[in-house]
């Protein structure tokens, strides 16, 4: 058995509170993937690769080490998937069953919307924005899980926002950029 001396602050990860976290995880997946069963999919292999070996953390950031071990998920999922053959592609104009979408079906077109530009940011930029608006990090939590310093955050965000917002109205976006 490891003694405090030896791990120093380290703390084992308590299973039974990574339920308190679902909700967080959930939205940060769906902005990387895009996707709502990819992001259930992410979230599940998240607390599979979490609960398979006893983990030692470091602090009380239980979220932060859930959010870092969800991006290194998704990105070894992606990089994997870049490798194999192309799967069938459910054409556009499919409809799909979605018992949420029946109760507020605006709300649902708009979200996968916003989801689908969140997912196409270059990544650093999408990393931000998961951080901070859909896992609902602070500025310095997001810096301090993204290795990166706050103004930088901040810079990344700015301009996240923007290009979401610009592919949710593109015609304000051509009108804004002639004003500049």
């Amino acid at each position: 058995m490891l003694m405090a001396t030896e791990t120093g602050d380290a703390r084992p990860l308590d299973p039974s509170t990574l339920g308190d976290h679902v909700d967080r995880l959930f939205r940060a997946a769906w902005a990387l993937c895009g996707t709502r069963e990819d992001a259930e999919d992410l979230v599940q292999e998240t607390f599979a690769r979490v609960l398979a070996k006893p983990r030692l953390l470091r602090g009380d950031d239980d979220l932060g080490y859930l959010l870092r071990v969800l991006h290194n998920t998704f990105v070894s999922r992606h990089r994997a998937r870049e490798r194999r053959p192309r799967a069938a592609v459910v054409p556009e104009d499919a409809e799909l069953a979605d018992p949420v979408a029946g109760r507020r079906p605006e709300e649902a077109v708009l979200a996968r919307e916003v989801f689908a530009h969140i997912a196409a940011l270059p990544d650093a930029f999408r990393d931000a924005l998961v951080a901070v608006d859909v896992a609902g990090l602070s500025y310095d939590e997001a810096s301090q899980l993204l290795g990166v310093k706050v103004a930088t955050i901040t810079s990344r965000l700015f301009r996240a926002r923007a290009q979401v917002a610009a592919g949710m109205d593109p015609q304000r976006a051509g009108v804004l950029k002639e004003q500049q």
